[in-house]
């Protein structure tokens, strides 16, 4: 099922999720639900905030995008075919030493307004599947950045807050836009 996702300046975005303890149907079908939504929004990535849920968990797809990046689950290279969609619990972040890359990033509680934002190319996550069994995952490039991304989400931390200030100055009508139609829609 389609699932609305939530826009810029509902509380949810700010809220830190509360960690996943129970594994099973009712987090698959949240899964399947946050999959097939993602899907619909044309998106790579969809924290559990977004569609209102402080929880960890999160899901990615990046199997239709151009594979320039490099990836290694628990210490095999694991076709992508086989691991997107990507459902993750309870993912923690080790950033590895890396360049810094620059990429434009949008997000689907940010409905086109992009810019540019400076991560760290390299990460490991560990992570919890909808089993509850422990990953870890080794990647770069955009499957990492796309990671990135949805866990600064489930901490409450949004795109824009890692953007250069003179970026995000080039942006603030579009948000402040959207915060108040995302306010007036509350109403």
């Amino acid at each position: 099922m389609v699932l609305p996702i939530v826009h810029y300046n509902d509380p949810v975005l700010r809220t830190k999720g509360a960690p996943v303890t129970e594994f099973g149907p009712e987090l698959s079908q949240l899964a399947q639900d946050m999959i097939e939504t993602m899907h619909e929004a044309a998106g790579i990535g969809l924290a559990a905030q977004q569609i209102g849920r402080a929880l960890q968990f999160c899901v990615v797809d990046v199997s239709q995008t151009s594979r320039e990046f490099d990836w290694n689950l628990d210490g095999a290279p694991t076709p992508l075919d086989l691991i997107m969609p990507m459902v993750l619990a309870n993912p923690k972040i080790e950033f590895l030493a890396s360049e810094d890359t620059v990429y434009e990033e949008g997000c689907l509680s940010f409905p086109s307004i992009t810019g540019d934002v400076v991560r760290p190319d390299q990460i490991r996550v560990t992570y919890q599947d909808l089993e509850g069994a422990t990953h870890i995952l080794l990647c770069n490039g955009l499957f990492g950045r796309c990671i990135q991304h949805e866990v600064d989400h489930l901490n409450g931390v949004l795109f824009i807050d890692r953007m250069a200030k003179k970026i995000r100055q080039g942006i603030d009508a579009e948000i402040k836009e959207l915060a108040r139609q995302t306010r007036e829609s509350a109403e």
